[in-house]
């Protein structure tokens, strides 16, 4: 083989280099492609073609109490090669934030405890659907209303949660509280409670009045929150234009379907702590000043020591003096 020479000794080095380049590429896009399944409520009709899901975001299942309802899970993989998902029922609830989560599977007491899947873990070969039935039994003892649920799909380090939302038969209660109303710096601070057993969407209308008038006005507006039965959040209000010096009364009401309402207020003195403090601290080192001047000025007006004290004349002795000073 005769040697290459210096032009083709680099073009071989290029080739190289782009070689080496591109295979972390193609492991990464394959790596990418392992995590690019879904899981979701399955289609209405049978069958493995992907990308037919039927559209529904949610499982939605209604039954008296004793009930064993029915549906399907569908699981889909794009990739190119086989994923492994392990499968799970839970309750759901509210994060502190109103953001929809899921307890613990051992912590489920409702439909995640009710849920039954045909199998804990399915693996879908490449480009294929795979559907995982499963039941729902509704407890005779099961109270009427919302109980809202999840199945938690996972694999490869990907968790995917696909809601439940499951209503027992039975009267339902709209009911909700709005709490613990306080102002911090330029944000009005709040606390929304379902009292009843359906979930809710809450809207929310705020007002603020000071000494002088009214301050702030909202008209009711839907929160971005599910309100989910039995669960507490703690939200906050934007409020850029919050007076330096006022004393206000902040007015929440919020409202829901089903007729549930409710109205709270919170109070606060606004002042503002900087220009007060600096006035407060240029009168303290006034009033130093002018302490230390005064005992300075009594300091000097005082007879040297061992001088005694100066007596001065009486009347009398001026009148003596005086008929001396005649003679």
């Amino acid at each position: 083989m005769p040697p290459l020479t210096g032009h083709a000794a680099r073009a071989v080095l290029a080739v190289l280099l782009c070689a080496f380049a591109m295979t972390p590429a193609a492991v990464a896009d394959r790596a990418d492609r392992a995590t690019d399944w879904t899981a979701r409520p399955a289609a209405s009709g049978l069958g493995t073609r992907t990308g037919d899901d039927g559209g529904r975001p949610y499982f939605y299942l209604e039954g008296v109490p004793g009930t064993v309802l029915q549906d399907r899970l569908a699981v889909t993989n794009p990739g190119r090669a086989p994923v492994t998902v392990r499968l799970r029922g839970v309750d759901a609830c509210n994060a502190e934030d109103g953001e929809f989560a899921v307890r613990g599977s051992k912590g489920s007491t409702g439909t995640g405890a009710w849920l039954r899947l045909a199998a804990d873990r399915v693996t879908v070969p490449a480009r294929t659907r795979a559907e995982v039935p499963f039941s729902v039994t509704v407890p005779t003892s099961a109270p009427p209303g919302d109980h809202p649920g999840a199945i938690v799909a996972e694999s490869a380090g990907r968790s995917v949660g696909v809601r439940v939302h499951l209503r027992v038969g039975g009267p339902t209660l709209a009911a909700l509280t709005v709490e613990d109303v306080t102002v911090s710096g330029r944000t009005i601070h709040y606390t929304l409670v379902n009292r009843g057993n359906a979930a809710l969407a809450p809207r929310l209308a705020v007002g603020a009045d000071g000494v002088f008038g009214t301050l702030l006005r909202r008209e009711a507006r839907t929160l971005p929150v599910e309100l989910l039965p039995g669960q507490r959040v703690e939200l906050t209000e934007p409020w850029r234009d919050v007076p330096d010096l006022d004393s206000v009364t902040v007015r929440l009401r919020v409202t829901a379907a089903g007729g549930a309402h409710s109205e709270a207020t919170g109070s606060v003195v606004l002042v503002p702590w900087a220009p007060v403090t600096g006035g407060v601290l240029l009168f303290l080192v006034a009033a130093a000043a002018g302490a230390y001047a005064y005992r300075l000025r009594r300091r000097q007006r005082r007879p040297p020591d061992g001088a005694g004290p100066v007596s001065r004349p009486t009347s009398d002795e001026r009148h003596l003096v005086k008929a001396g000073a005649d003679r």
